[in-house]
């Protein structure tokens, strides 16, 4: 069957939420309207439990399966959404539009609710499956490690979770595809943020200072060599530098500058690469220029690995949901997830579902695809019913 047939009945009502959730944007943990509208839905459906303020506004629903299995069978599946939104200023016409100024949904999360939501209906109604499927709204996901602050209260031992998916929208695949991959599919990240302090002074007196920006700019440049030629080209990994803040103009040297960046790593081998030699190479600028400069890594999000058997039943089920064709392998990507908080705990995967031709994430005209509903809730009503078949 391609979609659940009362899911396609159910569109426009899980459409609703989701405008309703993209007109009432929150950020991190900040997340109120939007936390008490998805505990408001999960107790309407009869959910088992609905436990709130794990990780400070996260939401969890319990549902239990009709089905028997033998107590070694019987497992817990955990599915996951993100329900935050983006300090941006939204861009669109829409007759849903943001009513927050410089808040929007600019990443999907409202539609991953969404449709978690639905999935939550349906299974509630049905239960035609053994065990217990826990549904995981998650707030902070853009920033804050929301992922990490649920495990931190206790999500998985508490609900007993033995596996757990995610699921994100992806702009430029079709919709009615999904795409994953097992191993690495998001990358890990670490902040780079480098103060160099020089001696000020005249321009007109160059040589008794030590100009900060020209150490800046040489460090700049220098660190593209460490991905160029240490790091194999068979290796994806990736340093950029976002911010470089010195100075205020005039005939004045500056006394300092700061550099802030990023690292972003699919394997911890090439992770403990790449922080070795940017610790040397600033040695190195420090050296030849004569400033003093202090390096500070501050690790982020950590890699998202997607695990084999959990894998391959996530394609299982998306070819039964749109297709064998329609399920596509995906590359690695460098933009990180703090799913991989969860997935390290348990065994899990995370999956791609089509958002068609929109504007890019994290853009401010883009929107989630509605037409991507029936897909992305059938394919969470189907993993439930096959991982957990009695």
């Amino acid at each position: 069957m391609p979609i659940v047939n009362r899911i396609a009945d159910l569109q426009p009502e899980i459409q609703a939420w989701r405008r309703d959730l993209h007109a009432h944007p929150e950020l991190d943990y900040d997340l109120p309207r939007t936390s008490s509208f998805v505990a408001e839905r999960l107790r309407e459906f009869g959910c088992d439990e609905v436990v709130t303020g794990l990780g400070k506004t996260g939401v969890v629903g319990v549902i239990r399966g009709n089905r028997t299995a033998s107590s070694r069978d019987a497992k817990v599946i955990g599915l996951r959404a993100d329900m935050d939104a983006l300090p941006i200023e939204e861009a669109t016409d829409l007759s849903y539009v943001s009513k927050r100024q410089g808040v929007m949904h600019a990443c999907g999360h409202d539609g991953h609710t969404a449709m978690l939501l639905g999935a939550a209906r349906y299974l509630a109604d049905t239960r035609n499956f053994a065990g217990s499927a826990v549904m995981i709204f998650q707030p902070a996901e853009e920033y804050g490690a929301g992922a990490a602050a649920m495990l931190k209260d206790g999500l998985i031992e508490r609900f007993g979770i033995d596996e757990v998916y995610g699921m994100h929208n992806a702009p430029g695949i079709p919709i009615g595809q999904f795409a994953t991959r097992a191993g690495p599919i998001m990358a890990a990240t670490d902040g780079i943020h480098i103060r160099i302090e020089g001696r000020g002074g005249h321009p007109g007196s160059a040589h008794k200072c030590i100009d900060p920006i020209l150490a800046g700019a040489q460090l700049v440049t220098a660190l593209q060599q460490i991905v160029a030629h240490n790091v194999s080209p068979l290796v994806s990994a990736a340093i950029g530098i976002l911010a470089f803040q010195s100075g205020t103009g005039g005939s004045v040297i500056p006394q300092t500058a700061e550099l802030r960046g990023t690292i972003r790593t699919l394997t911890p081998e090439v992770r403990q690469l790449i922080l070795k030699r940017l610790s040397e190479v600033v040695s190195g600028t420090a050296l030849s220029t004569g400033a003093h400069i202090d390096l500070t890594c501050q690790p982020g999000y950590p890699l998202t690995v997607n695990h084999e058997v959990q894998t391959e039943l996530a394609i299982r089920v998306a070819n039964e949901v749109v297709g064998e064709d329609n399920v596509l392998e995906t590359p690695p990507a460098m933009a990180a997830e703090d799913f991989g908080y969860m997935s390290a705990a348990r065994p899990g995967a995370y999956v791609y579902c089509g958002n068609g031709d929109s504007a890019h994430c994290h853009h401010p005209a883009y929107d989630f695809n509605d037409e991507a509903i029936v897909y992305g809730t059938s394919f969470w009503i189907k993993l439930v019913e096959s991982a957990l078949a009695a």
